[in-house]
């Protein structure tokens, strides 16, 4: 077990119909918040709302084993258009339960039961962690101070999901 800290490289992907880099303030919040924890943020992306094109990107950062995360804002509530849980959902070798009831629990504290509205998931596939946040950019906040910071943060005790990263492909 770890007990330093240890970057990890990271690949954000923001799914929106109308975003640009310009004004894609939830991918920059957590570009910033990443890199000022002293994670290297090695992709950047937006696509728009689409199962297949996310799925494509998603499918291309899982298979390069530089990348150890992958984050994505957007495309996580309930309208036709909103299709992100779908889209990586069916490339999770686990899903990771916890963390969706975990960001709905902290997201009540400020949203109240607006929250219900936010599919959150996360999983891992093929030895890369994958978490999806919705698209604003306080739910950003939320996922990335409240349980990543920690999660992604080797010292973190009891645990932390950098100690798994070298078991998550075990046979």
């Amino acid at each position: 077990m770890n007990s330093e800290f240890i970057p990890v490289n990271i690949a954000i992907l923001t799914i929106s119909d109308s975003r640009t880099f310009d004004n894609d303030t939830s991918g920059k919040v957590l570009e910033d918040k990443a890199s000022k924890d002293g994670h290297r943020v090695i992709h950047r992306q937006i696509v728009v709302d689409d199962i297949y094109q996310i799925r494509a990107i998603v499918s291309q950062w899982i298979a390069d084993p530089d990348v150890h995360v992958v984050v994505t804002t957007g495309g996580t509530g309930l309208t036709g258009r909103d299709g992100t849980p779908e889209a990586v959902k069916v490339l999770f070798d686990k899903e990771i339960e916890g963390f969706g009831e975990l960001f709905r629990s902290l997201s009540y504290q400020v949203i109240k039961t607006s929250t219900v509205q936010s599919r959150s998931v996360a999983g891992v596939a093929n030895g890369t962690f994958i978490f999806s946040l919705p698209g604003s950019s306080g739910a950003c906040r939320t996922g990335w101070d409240e349980i990543l910071h920690d999660q992604l943060d080797a010292s973190h005790k009891p645990c932390n999901f950098i100690d798994l990263i070298p078991r998550l492909l075990e046979k």
